[in-house]
């Protein structure tokens, strides 16, 4: 096989052992890798598996581009059943993971069982390994990592928990060398459940390709079109995920206050703008980017990760918080104990509402920066009012009289767009296989940036056709595995061309789509057969009834197109003639 490696390795942490096989080309071809190979080995295998036992599998998988100088082909992807949703869950992360792991001979990792006492895994070329991890239990992820490197070596890259996943925070997540960052879902916390503190790869080697010729002809013209975008050669590289704070201000879609707003009056202070005048040390990227979008800040004598766009949002202006430094000091908390921002800051969002209508947690208010800082460790440790705060915003709503202020999809916070001003993006979010998500389908880009072309925001008539696209265009980039920036400048014609001359085999960029389409069933047939149904497919009451700054999410209408386009019956199950198109019909028998 070129582009991919041709083998997996299983480990048992019951059994404590490891065991290589072959990955074959059929399945590969049909699911690319990445979150496809890890949607279809969690159904296959794991179906069901409540996320905290044993039985749930975490898969670590590369993509048949990872490692090869494709553009945003540094990624890894996770796939897991997800411990605050109970759904399907995937996550990217950037970083060197990906890269080394596929260096050292394998697409994938699957890891199953329970250890009997914390452990971290260790994979080299030559072997596989668990070592104690007793002495790094309780550690924060930057110590843990810095102790693993130290005896790994420097070109070591190391997934690890912090105490938030130990103790099984259900939005608890993993990081890649403690700057990237398995963020959505809960991953921290499965890992935790299963004692396994981290995994190590140290793999050096290339990747061969069926006609590299071709591909470094097809990979400069790639990158001749990043560098003549807008987005990805000026604006990301210039002010980071961070220039969206003013595009999203301006259009009345960045939520203010657990979504009571959309606009933000003191959003300049939070804007890429502001955080590059007066915070900026230099950039950053994942392992072979050339856009670089991450940044490394100075403030106070040291240096500090920037917060992305979300985190920015999620822990300033949903919080009321216009402070910058509060809200680096908050993402920096957040990362250091393995938290993820989205739903740190969504669950405290929600409480702070709770408690301004006396319905409590006491002494939380909006624009409480000090009292957020003071809550992120106690809710990483599950200690005093940090316990109820873990549960995250629907059980915490719920348990205080009032589910309708948790904003939340299937139990997974909210990311920073009003709907009520993007009405696609909440058809987006109803339909997220992984709860409220925006990187199953981000709208923002038609419906704002003009990508692939601009429509109507404040429209829902035909939205339905355009979201389902891009559904199945994300599905394929995370298992290609490539960076979403990316493809803001290239088209899957591009990436069609570059698997293409990866693997020698004949792709077209509507055979991505056929593989976008195959995985997004097989998610939505994995949910469907652990409970759920198209009465999850809503959004929170706010959005489907209150204007906003714009108005009111016409979800009912969308969703019928959306169920009509995609063939799928009124219970929300693929239609048995779809489900035979998509090849699909082995795997989803009754």
């Amino acid at each position: 096989m070129k582009g991919w490696r041709g083998r997996i390795l299983r480990v048992d942490l019951d059994r404590g052992s490891a065991c290589p096989e072959p990955l074959s080309e059929e399945l590969a071809g049909r699911f690319l890798g990445g979150r496809g190979l890890g949607v279809y080995w969690l159904y296959s295998e794991a179906l069901g598996a409540e996320p905290l036992r044993p039985q749930n599998l975490v898969v670590l998988a590369t993509g048949p581009l990872t490692g090869t100088v494709a553009p945003g082909a540094g990624r890894i992807t996770a796939v897991t059943r997800s411990p605050l949703t109970g759904t399907v869950c995937d996550s990217s992360a950037g970083g060197a993971f990906g890269v080394r792991l596929k260096h050292c001979g394998y697409d994938a990792l699957i890891v199953r069982g329970r250890a009997p006492v914390p452990v971290y895994l260790e994979i080299t070329p030559q072997e596989v390994r668990l070592e104690e991890a007793g002495d790094l239990w309780g550690l924060e992820v930057p110590a843990a990592v810095a102790r693993i490197r130290a005896r790994a070596g420097a070109l070591s890259s190391v997934v690890a928990i912090g105490p938030a996943g130990e103790r099984l925070v259900p939005y608890a997540c993993a990081s890649v060398d403690g700057r990237r960052h398995f963020g959505r879902g809960g991953l921290g916390a499965v890992m935790g459940s299963k004692n396994l503190k981290a995994v190590v790869v140290s793999g050096r080697g290339r990747i061969e390709l069926a006609d590299e010729e071709n591909f470094l002809a097809v990979r400069y013209e790639a990158e001749k079109l990043l560098a003549a975008n807008p987005v990805t050669a000026q604006a990301l590289p210039e002010f980071g995920t961070a220039v969206l704070v003013h595009l999203v201000n301006q259009a009345r879609s960045f939520p203010v206050r657990n979504f009571q707003d959309g606009y933000f009056e003191t959003a300049e202070a939070l804007s890429g703008e502001n955080f590059r005048a007066r915070f900026f040390r230099r950039r950053s990227a994942c392992w072979g980017c050339g856009i670089g979008c991450g940044r490394v800040l100075a403030m106070a004598g040291q240096e500090w990760e920037g917060p992305e766009y979300e985190s920015i949002w999620s822990l300033g202006a949903d919080l009321g918080i216009e402070d910058p430094e509060t809200v680096i000091r908050a993402n920096a908390l957040c990362n250091r104990l393995g938290l993820d921002t989205i739903s740190t800051g969504g669950t405290l969002a929600c409480a702070m509402e709770l408690s301004s209508r006396g319905l409590g947690p006491e002494g939380l208010t909006f624009g409480a920066g000090d009292k957020v800082l003071q809550l992120i460790p106690r809710i990483a440790r599950r200690e005093a009012e940090g316990e109820e705060l873990a549960l995250g915003s629907r059980v915490l709503a719920a348990r205080r009289g009032a589910p309708e202020l948790a904003m939340q999809v299937k139990g997974m916070e909210l990311p920073a767009y009003d709907p009520r001003g993007l009405q696609g993006q909440g058809l987006g979010f109803a339909t997220s296989n992984r709860g409220g998500c925006h990187l199953r389908a981000n709208m923002l880009g038609p419906e704002i940036l003009g990508i692939p072309k601009l429509v109507d925001r404040l429209q829902a008539v035909g939205k339905a056709g355009l979201l389902i696209y891009l559904q199945h265009n994300h599905a394929a980039l995370d298992s290609l595995v490539v960076c979403k920036f990316a493809a803001l400048a290239l088209s899957e014609e591009h990436f069609a061309r570059l698997l293409r001359a990866a693997t020698g085999l004949d792709w077209r960029a509507q055979d991505l789509q056929l593989v976008g389409e195959r995985i997004w069933n097989l998610e939505r047939a994995y949910n469907l057969r652990v409970g759920f149904g198209p009465r999850d497919d809503t959004l929170p009451p706010r959005l489907l009834a209150e204007p906003g700054r714009g108005r009111p999410v016409e979800l009912s209408a969308m969703l019928q197109e959306y169920y009509r386009f995609r063939n799928w019956g009124p219970d929300g199950s693929p239609a048995p003639a779809k489900i035979r198109q998509l090849g699909l019909e082995g795997l989803l028998a009754p």
